[in-house]
C-alpha cells in the first residue's frame, strides 16, 4: 500500500476511534472495578474544590486508558493535555506543558515509562509541591527560577509498569490496573459502536468479532471496521455471522484471534527451534519484527491463551501450540506443560 494512502487511513482510523470513544463513565463499557474507584475519587475531589490525585493506569494496550483520562477531565469540568513519554526529551518541554495548565487541569502521559531520567528529575516537586525548578544559563552564570504551578493532575499510562522507578511510583494518589475484557463485554461495545458507525449488524456477527477480539477493546472496534468494508464490497453490507467469519479469515484472523505474526512466532518455535526455549532477541531477528512488538503485542496474549511459556532459558511453545498449528505433540512436551482452555 502506497504511504500516502496508509497514511490517510491511519488518520481514518484515529478519526474513527475518536468518534468511537464514549462521553461519559456510564457509556465506558467494562473495568467496573476501576470505573468505580474514579468515580469516587473524582466525586470527592469536587465536593472538596481540589485537584483529583495523581493517577496511574497500567495494563496491556488498547483497554481504555487514554479514554478513561478524557472521562476524568470531562467528569471535573476541567481540561486536559495529551503527550507521551519519549516527547518529552528536555526539561523545557515539561515546562512548556506545565505552565500552560490551570488549576485542576489533567496533563495525560502516555508510555510514561519512557520518560528521560532528567525529565523525571524535574517532574517530582512539580507532582509534589507543584513547583518547577529551571535551571538558567550554565557555569558560573548559571542560577535557578522556581515556578509556581497551577494545582494540576497528573495521569500517567504505561504498558510495562515494572519500567517505572520507584520514587515516580510512589507519587501517584492512585493506582490502577486495567484487565482484559470479557466477550461479553466486547459483545456490547461492539453492539454501541456499530450504532456510531451506521452499520447493520446481527447478534452472531458481533458475537464473532468479539470472540476473536483478544480481549482487546481497541482490536475490535479496529475488526469491525475491517469487516464492515468487506461486507459492503462484497456483500449486502450487512455484518452477519457468515460475513464476520469470511471477513476475519480474509484479514487471517484465526478462531482463537490469532493473527499472522501470532501464527509465524509459534511457527518459527516450533519448526525452527524444536520448540525452545528460545531468547526473545533470536526471535525477533527470526521473524523480522521488532522485540518490543512480540514482547507487548504477541507474548501477553499467547501466554494468556496458553500457547506459550517464559521459562529463564527462554520462550517455550506449549503442547497446545503443537495442536494448533497441526503437528504432533513431543511426548517431553506433552508431559511437562498442561494444555489449558482457551480463556473467554
Amino acid at each position: 500500500m502506497p504511504r500516502v494512502i496508509e497514511a490517510e487511513r491511519h488518520e481514518e482510523d484515529r478519526e474513527l476511534d475518536l468518534s468511537l470513544r464514549p462521553v461519559s463513565f456510564d457509556e465506558f463499557v467494562g473495568q467496573p472495578r476501576v470505573k468505580e474507584q474514579l468515580s469516587i475519587f473524582i466525586q470527592a475531589a469536587r465536593e472538596r474544590g481540589e485537584a483529583l490525585d495523581h493517577c496511574l493506569f497500567h495494563g496491556p494496550p488498547g483497554l481504555g486508558k487514554t479514554t478513561l483520562a478524557y472521562l476524568m477531565a470531562r467528569a471535573m469540568g476541567t481540561n486536559i493535555r495529551i503527550t507521551t513519554g519519549p516527547v518529552l526529551e528536555r526539561p523545557g518541554d515539561l515546562a512548556g506543558l506545565l505552565t500552560n495548565l490551570k488549576d485542576g487541569d489533567i496533563l495525560f502521559v502516555d508510555e510514561i515509562h519512557r520518560l528521560s531520567a532528567t525529565v523525571e528529575e524535574y517532574l517530582y516537586p512539580a507532582m509534589e509541591d507543584y513547583k518547577l525548578d529551571i535551571l538558567i544559563d550554565k557555569g558560573p552564570a548559571a542560577r535557578s527560577l522556581q515556578l509556581q504551578l497551577p494545582h494540576f493532575t497528573l495521569v500517567g499510562a504505561t504498558t510495562r509498569a515494572g519500567l517505572l522507578t520507584g520514587p515516580l511510583r510512589s507519587r501517584f494518589g492512585v493506582t490502577l490496573r486495567l484487565d482484559y475484557y470479557g466477550a461479553d463485554e466486547l459483545h456490547q461495545m461492539l453492539r454501541r459502536s456499530a450504532r456510531l458507525l451506521n452499520v447493520e449488524t446481527d447478534e452472531s456477527g458481533l458475537a464473532e468479532i468479539a470472540d476473536r477480539s483478544r480481549g482487546t477493546p481497541r482490536v475490535a472496534n479496529r475488526l469491525l471496521r475491517r469487516i464492515r468494508d468487506v461486507a459492503q464490497v462484497r456483500g449486502s453490507g450487512r455484518i452477519h455471522g457468515d460475513t464476520a467469519r469470511d471477513a476475519l479469515r480474509l484479514l487471517e484472523i484465526d478462531d482463537f484471534g490469532l493473527d499472522e505474526l501470532d501464527i509465524r512466532l509459534l511457527s518459527a518455535l516450533v519448526q525452527k527451534f524444536r520448540g525452545g526455549p528460545v531468547g526473545l532477541g533470536t526471535l525477533a531477528v527470526t521473524l523480522g519484527e521488532d522485540e518490543g512488538t512480540l514482547e507487548e503485542i504477541c507474548e501477553p496474549y499467547l501466554i494468556r491463551q496458553g500457547f506459550l511459556q517464559r521459562t529463564a532459558r527462554g520462550r517455550v511453545a506449549t503442547a497446545r501450540a503443537y495442536e494448533h498449528l497441526g503437528f504432533t505433540v513431543p511426548s517431553d512436551v506433552q508431559s511437562t506443560f498442561f494444555d489449558s482452555k482457551p480463556t473467554p
